[in-house]
């Protein structure tokens, strides 16, 4: 039995002062006031010396953790992940690879998995290979142009499908839907994201119907469609934040420029707390920084100058969208671990709650990574 005490406890919505926390084989078996919650004798005590304790975070979508990607060090990427608070993680797969680097880059993601050398792994979230290809970082590179053509997907379904819990799509290319419904037969709980896009609206409400509950980094490769030059278009940001069961995913840099900090408050508005996804995009590139962006230090380009991602792990992001836009603690939480278990249908993950695993993490009040618990056992930092 483990105890931590001296804690705020980070819930949905609102925070527990002066708690404790009892851990017993890696799950949360009693939490609350310390006047309220005993003690048992003998048990480990954890003193968090005042600071909050809240569910370990979850990034859906990042291909990469301070440094390492995910596609050539699975493990790299995941330990220095699950080291800042993210204690669960789905490695993200790029389409610029072709279709046996992609097969070659999910086994060795899924072999540290299944050796246990990466325990915050929970599956993989494909950002391809049918997206638009008039979007995104090094889209120069992008073997995934052509028609969409079942002998060269399917390899990708039977090698590593039945472990993608999220496609990235362009519901407007053509025969999409076969290769939805394919992916489907493989694995009947993938989830799909409007990804790399300039759909229309009936374009993607109509692919909902196959479990299409999310918006891939929104605001950000995503097209505008304009019949009028006089008025603005409706395309995929527009229709997200019309269907409020919509998901939207949210990079946040410490500058915002992957999304304008008042266009965060505006998407904080409009999808409210329940809708919204922090991700951290997390990649490697290496190009070079153009002139005025010197200020964005956590941010990366790829070799034509363009953002290509992230370039610190999730917690950071957290820490930003706290200075954009004014989120409390218990909001980011809820962007950055109770949302993304929702979505993902995660029931033992996402909340302090009893039963859950004790996936803990202690953080100040500016979301600076005290100390990281994977089912009750501290990590080393």
């Amino acid at each position: 039995m483990k105890a931590i005490f001296n804690t705020q406890i980070i819930l949905p919505e609102y925070m527990i002062p002066d708690g404790v926390i009892l851990i017993d084989d890696g799950k949360i078996v009693n939490f609350g006031k310390a006047k309220d919650v005993k003690i048992p004798e003998g048990a480990e005590l954890i003193d968090a010396g005042g600071l909050f304790t809240g569910p370990g975070l979850i990034d859906i979508h990042t291909h990469a953790g301070d440094g390492w990607d995910f596609p050539s060090h699975p493990m790299e990427a995941a330990l220095e992940n699950l080291k800042n608070g993210t204690t669960t993680v789905l490695p993200t797969l790029y389409f610029s690879r072709t279709k046996d680097e992609l097969i070659a880059q999910a086994e060795r993601i899924l072999d540290v998995w299944e050796a246990g050398e990466a325990p915050n792994i929970r599956g993989i979230y494909m950002e391809a290979p049918y997206m638009n290809p008039k979007f995104g970082s090094n889209r120069n590179n992008n073997p995934w142009r052509g028609p969409i053509d079942r002998k060269d997907y399917m390899p990708l379904l039977e090698a590593f499908g039945k472990y993608v819990r999220v496609w990235g799509v362009a519901p407007e290319r053509d025969r999409i839907e076969e290769f939805i419904e394919d992916a489907l037969k493989v694995n009947p709980s993938a989830i799909f994201s409007v990804a790399h896009s300039e759909a229309a609206p009936n374009e993607i409400e109509r692919l909902k119907k196959y479990g299409l509950k999310l918006a891939t980094h929104h605001t950000n490769a995503t097209g505008t469609l304009n019949k009028y030059p006089e008025c603005r278009g409706v395309c995929v940001d527009e229709t997200v934040w019309y269907n409020d069961d919509l998901y939207a995913e949210m990079i946040c840099d410490k500058v915002g420029i992957h999304v304008d900090p008042y266009m965060q408050r505006l998407i904080k508005k409009i999808k409210g707390d329940n809708k919204l996804i922090l991700i951290s995009d997390a990649g490697v590139d290496d190009g070079p920084t153009p002139p005025g962006y010197e200020e964005a230090t956590d941010i990366i380009f790829d070799d034509t100058g363009e953002i290509s991602g992230f370039k610190k792990t999730l917690s950071v992001a957290c820490r930003n969208v706290m200075f954009h836009t004014g989120a409390s603690l218990c909001q980011v939480f809820k962007y950055a671990s109770t949302n993304p278990a929702r979505l993902l249908g995660f029931d033992d993950v996402g909340e302090i709650a009893i039963g859950r695993r004790a996936n803990l993490v202690i953080v100040d009040a500016l979301f600076g990574v005290k100390s990281v618990y994977l089912e009750g056992e501290k990590v080393n930092l």
